[in-house]
C-alpha cells in the first residue's frame, strides 16, 4: 500500500493595507502595509518560528514582501502569488463598483476584471505555483484572492481578514486550521496545534 507523502500549504494573507482599510480593490497595485498591518504580521512569528518549512515563498508584491520579512524572514519571491489583476477596477471602493462587478467578485468563477485577469486566468497560475510544490510543508505569504482561490479548491470559501493565516492539506483538500489575523481561531475550524499563536 502507498502512502502519500504529505503537502501543506500554510497561507498567510498580507497584513493590513491603505487599500484593505478603506474597501479598496488593489490588485496589483503596490500598496505598503498600515502599522496595523505591520502589527499583524509580527503576531504571527512566534506561531511560525515553531514550525519547520520545506520552502517559504511570497508575492513579489511590496505588502506580502513586508509580512513575509516580518512574520519569518526572507521568502522566495513568485509573481504566481500576486493577487488578481483588477485592472480598470483597481483603487475603487467596493461602493463604488458597479452591482454586476460587485456580484462577479463575489462569484469569481467565471469574473473577468475589465483590463485585468479572468478568473480561469488567475486560477491557472496560482496553481502553477502549487502544482511545482515537492512534498512537504509549504508558507505561503500571499494575498486574500489567492487564499479564497486555495481554499475553494479545499472545498470551502473563505475570504479571511488580512493577518490570516489558513493551514490547507492539500492531498485531501481540507481545510486543517484558521487563525484570523486578530489572532483569534474561527470558531468553526479546528484550533491551531499546541503552540499555536496567538
Amino acid at each position: 500500500m502507498s502512502v502519500t507523502a504529505i503537502l501543506e500549504l500554510w497561507l498567510v494573507r498580507h497584513g493590513e493595507t491603505p487599500a484593505s482599510r478603506e474597501r479598496k480593490l488593489a490588485g496589483w497595485s503596490n500598496v505598503p502595509l498600515t502599522e496595523e498591518g505591520e502589527r499583524q504580521a509580527a503576531i504571527l512569528r512566534p506561531r511560525l518560528a515553531a514550525e519547520r518549512f520545506d520552502s517559504v515563498w511570497a508575492s513579489d508584491l511590496d505588502r506580502a514582501l513586508r509580512t513575509a520579512r516580518l512574520a519569518w524572514g526572507e521568502p522566495r519571491q513568485d509573481a504566481r502569488l500576486r493577487e488578481m489583476s483588477f485592472g480598470r477596477l483597481e483603487g475603487q471602493a467596493w461602493e463604488a463598483l458597479l452591482p454586476e462587478e460587485r456580484e462577479g467578485i463575489v462569484r469569481f468563477a467565471g469574473f473577468e476584471a475589465p483590463g485585468g485577469e479572468s478568473f480561469e486566468v488567475f486560477r491557472g497560475r496560482v496553481l502553477s505555483l502549487v502544482d511545482s510544490l515537492g512534498p512537504g510543508r509549504h508558507l505561503l505569504f500571499t494575498h486574500g484572492g489567492v487564499v479564497r482561490l486555495l481554499s475553494r479548491e479545499a472545498g470551502e470559501d473563505c475570504f479571511v481578514p488580512t493577518g490570516t493565516l489558513l493551514v490547507v492539506d492539500w492531498h485531501a483538500r481540507k481545510i486543517v486550521s484558521r487563525t484570523d489575523g486578530a489572532g483569534e481561531a474561527s470558531p468553526s475550524l479546528p484550533q491551531p496545534a499546541a503552540g499555536g499563536g496567538d
